[in-house]
C-alpha cells in the first residue's frame, strides 16, 4: 500500500515548509560571505589536500542554503582532487538522499563505509547503507552492516539505538513476508476523484456516504478542504461536494472524523479559526440537512502543541486523536477524551504504554465496534517506516498490537486506514509521487483478510422516533445497555428535525435499546447478538418508534424482562430492565402504574392466569425492594387474553409471552 505518512499530513507542513525555502533562497547570494561558516581546522579532516578541503568547505555552505546543485558541483570536484576524502563522499550522499537518488547515495555511502571502518564518526555510513539494503530486501546485507555499527566503539547512542531497531525489524520482515496476507486493492469507482488529492477518508456506518480531504491542487497555494460523497440507487459514488459553508473556509480544514450516525463531525483546522496552538480538533453537529457552526473543543483537549487525526467512537462520545504535547511517551502519541451527558469533553488522557512508544504513532482509526483500534507507529518491530497495526480492548485493557502483515505493510510508511462495520473492507489514501513531490492521491478500498479482521463486527439499528398521537417527529435519547454486563454502552439522541436515531449493535452480547423522553413512557428493544448468523450481522435493523405521552391507560411493553420457560422468578439480566422502571417512577413521582403479566395460548387457561400473575408479582415485588412505595404499584395476570400477536407462529407466540406496565 504505497501511503505515505508525509502525504496525509501534507495540510499541516506544506506551506511551512515551502515559506520557509523561499525565504532561505531569496538574497541567499547577499548573505553568501556573512552566512559562510568559519574554515574549520584541516587536520579534523580526513584529506590533507587543501584545495579540496576548500571545496568541501563551500560546498558545505551551499549545502546550508539548501543550493544542492551547486554543493554537488564543488563535491565533485573536492573527490577528484582527493578521492579518499571521507567527509565528502559522506556530503555528497546525504544530498543525494534528499534529491532522493538511491543509487547515488549508496555509492558514497559505501565508499565511506569501506574507507572507514569502525570509526565511530562515520559510523553513520554503514547504518544508511543497512537501511537501504533493508529496504531493497537485502536482508544478510543489512543485518551485517547495522551490527557493525552497533558494535563499533564509541559509537553514538543514538545510532546504537537506530541499528537495534534496524535490526528487530530486519528478523521481522524476514518472518512475515513468508506468511504474506492476501492484499487487492482496488481504486474506488464511480465520480468520487474529482481532484489531484483526495484523502483521509471516513464512512458513516451505512456506507452510503464518504467524508474525506481534498486538494484541487498539489501545490501549498490550493487549500484543503472537506468533502462529502453520497452513493445513488445504484451504489455508486456521486460527484463530491462541500460539506457545508459553515464549515469551509479561505482556511485548510481537514483530517476529519465522523460519528456513525454521520451528525457529529471533529475535524482539523490550523489557522483561520481562534485556537489553542498551531493546530486545533473543532466539532460541528447535524440538524436535519444543516451543519452547526463550528466549535472549539477547548483546553480540555487542545493545548499550544498540535493536535490532528481525529476519530471517533459510534456514539461520537470518545475521541481518539494525535498530538505532539510534552509528557507524552513519544514525539506523536495517540490520546483520548470523552463528552459527558452534558456535552462536556473531559481532560485529554494519554492512550499508555500499550498504544504508545518513544517514537511516532499516528491516524488512529476506532472501529464502530468501540473495541479494535488500528494506528499506525514507526516504534515497533516492522517493516520499517509507518506500519498499520491493530490492538483489541478487553476488560479496559488493550491487547498487544498486531501488525497488519505484508504487503499492507512495506518498507514505505503506511497510514489512513478505514474498516466497514461488519469488518470485511477497509478503505485508504494511494499516493503517486514524481521526483519527490506527490502529483496524485486516490482513495483504495480493499477486502480484510480473514486473520486480521475485528473479532466483534457491528451492525446497526436505525429508523425514527415519533409522538404516538400527532406523528410528529421527537428528539429522543436512546440508551444501549449491555445485559450481560449490566452497563450502558452508548447514547445517541434523534434529530430533532425529522425524528432520525442509528445505533451500533456489536457482536458477543446481548443488549437493551431504550428511547427516553421527558413526559413520554420509555419504550424498550432487546437484541441478541451472542451468536448472530452472517444474515443477521449484515443486515441492518429498521425500527421506527412511536413515544406514547404519560397518560392514564397507556402501557408500554418490558422487552428485556426475562423468564425460564414455565417459572417466575426473574432472571439476573432482567435487572437493568427494572431499574429503568423503579428510575421512570421516581422521575414521575405523580403516576401510579399496573405490572401486567401475558402468555400465549400453550396450555391451560388456569395455569396461563395463574404463571402470568406469578412473573407480574415478582416484578412488582422488585420494585417494591427498590423502593416505590406499595400504593403507587398494582400486578395483574391476564393469561393469554390479550394478545397482540398471531398465537399460530412462533414469532407471535414469544410477542405474546410478555410484561407490560400501564399507567392508572
Amino acid at each position: 500500500m504505497k501511503s505515505r505518512f508525509f502525504a496525509i499530513l501534507i495540510f499541516l507542513f506544506s506551506s511551512i515548509l515551502c515559506t520557509n525555502e523561499v525565504t532561505a533562497q531569496r538574497g541567499a547570494s547577499q548573505r553568501k560571505k556573512q552566512q559562510e561558516p568559519p574554515r574549520r581546522n584541516t587536520t579534523s579532516y580526513t584529506s590533507k589536500s587543501k584545495k579540496a578541503i576548500e571545496y568541501y568547505e563551500d560546498a558545505f555552505s551551499f549545502f546550508l542554503r539548501r543550493q544542492y546543485g551547486q554543493a554537488l558541483e564543488l563535491l565533485d570536484y573536492c573527490l577528484k582532487k582527493d578521492p579518499a576524502f571521507s567527509e565528502a563522499h559522506l556530503q555528497a550522499a546525504k544530498i543525494y538522499e534528499v534529491l532522493l537518488d538511491a543509487a547515488r547515495a549508496e555509492y558514497h555511502y559505501k565508499k565511506v563505509a569501506k574507507q572507514q571502518p569502525g570509526n565511530a564518526k562515520f559510523v553513520e555510513a554503514p547504518y544508511q547503507l543497512a537501511k537501504m539494503y533493508f529496504q531493497q530486501g537485502k536482508y544478510a546485507d543489512a543485518r551485517s552492516l547495522a551490527t557493525s555499527a552497533i558494535e563499533t566503539p564509541k559509537v553514538a547512542q543514538v545510532i546504537r539505538d537506530e541499528a537495534q531497531m534496524l535490526l528487530a525489524n530486519i528478523n521481522f520482515t524476514e518472518e512475515a513476508i513468508q506468511q504474506p496476507v492476501d492484499f487487492q486493492p482496488r481504486r474506488v469507482e464511480g465520480q468520487l476523484h474529482q481532484f489531484p488529492l483526495q484523502y483521509f477518508p471516513v464512512l458513516t456506518v451505512d456506507q452510503q456516504t464518504m467524508i474525506f480531504t481534498g486538494r484541487r491542487g498539489v501545490s501549498p497555494r490550493y487549500d484543503e478542504d472537506i468533502y462529502v460523497s453520497h452513493k445513488n440507487a445504484q451504489g455508486e459514488w456521486q460527484a463530491p461536494e462541500l460539506l457545508s459553508e459553515n464549515i469551509t473556509t479561505m482556511h485548510n480544514e481537514g483530517t476529519c472524523a465522523i460519528s456513525a450516525d454521520g451528525r457529529t463531525l471533529i475535524f482539523t483546522a490550523c489557522e483561520g479559526r481562534k485556537g489553542y496552538g498551531s493546530c486545533d480538533l473543532f466539532v460541528s453537529y447535524r440538524t436535519g440537512d444543516t451543519w452547526s457552526v463550528p466549535k472549539n473543543l477547548g483546553a480540555e483537549v487542545n493545548s499550544s502543541s498540535w493536535e490532528s487525526q481525529p476519530t471517533l467512537s459510534a456514539d461520537g462520545n470518545t475521541l481518539y486523536f494525535v498530538s505532539d504535547r510534552s509528557g507524552g511517551l513519544g514525539k506523536r502519541d495517540i490520546y483520548l477524551t470523552r463528552r459527558n451527558s452534558q456535552g462536556e469533553w473531559s481532560n485529554a488522557q494519554n492512550a499508555g504504554k500499550t498504544i504508545n512508544t518513544p517514537r511516532d504513532e499516528v491516524s488512529p482509526f476506532i472501529h464502530v465496534n468501540g473495541q479494535t483500534l488500528y494506528f499506525a507507529s514507526n516504534g515497533r518491530p516492522g517493516f520499517g517506516g509507518f506500519d498499520l497495526y491493530v490492538t483489541e480492548q478487553t476488560e479496559k485493557q488493550w491487547s498487544e498490537p498486531k501488525n497488519l502483515g505484508y504487503p499492507i505493510n512495506t518498507y514505505e510508511d503506511q497510514a489512513s486506514l478505514f474498516i466497514t462495520a461488519d469488518g470485511q473492507d477497509a478503505y485508504y489514501s494511494n499516493e503517486e509521487q514524481r521526483q519527490g513531490q506527490y502529483i496524485r492521491s486516490e482513495i483504495y478500498t480493499f477486502a480484510i483478510p480473514a486473520q486480521i479482521q475485528v473479532q466483534n463486527r457491528s451492525n446497526y439499528v436505525f429508523g425514527k422516533v415519533y409522538h404516538a398521537l400527532t406523528k410528529e417527529p421527537l428528539e429522543a435519547t436512546i440508551e444501549l445497555v449491555d445485559l450481560r454486563q449490566q452497563q450502558p454502552i452508548s447514547a445517541v439522541t434523534s434529530d430533532p428535525a425529522n425524528g432520525e436515531y442509528l445505533m451500533v449493535l456489536t457482536e458477543g452480547s446481548e443488549y437493551a435499546l431504550y428511547v427516553n423522553k421527558d413526559n413520554f413512557l420509555f419504550r424498550s428493544l432487546t437484541f441478541n447478538y451472542l451468536a448472530p448468523s452472517e444474515a443477521y450481522i449484515q443486515q441492518p435493523i429498521e425500527i421506527d418508534v412511536y413515544l406514547d405521552p404519560v397518560e392514564k391507560g397507556r402501557e408500554t411493553v418490558l422487552n428485556n424482562v426475562f423468564f425460564d420457560t414455565d417459572k417466575y422468578v426473574i432472571q439476573e439480566k432482567s435487572k437493568p430492565e427494572l431499574d429503568k422502571i423503579a428510575s421512570f417512577l421516581q422521575e414521575n413521582p405523580t403516576i401510579s402504574v399496573s405490572i401486567n403479566g401475558h402468555t400465549d395460548n400453550v396450555g391451560s387457561d388456569s395455569y396461563n392466569k395463574t404463571l402470568s400473575t406469578q412473573r407480574a408479582k415478582a416484578v412488582y415485588d422488585y420494585l417494591l425492594q427498590a423502593g416505590v412505595p406499595a400504593e403507587r404499584l398494582a400486578y395483574q395476570g391476564y393469561g393469554a387474553e390479550k394478545p397482540i400477536a398471531d398465537n399460530n407462529t412462533a414469532e407471535g407466540r414469544q410477542k405474546n409471552r410478555r410484561i407490560a406496565f400501564e399507567i392508572l
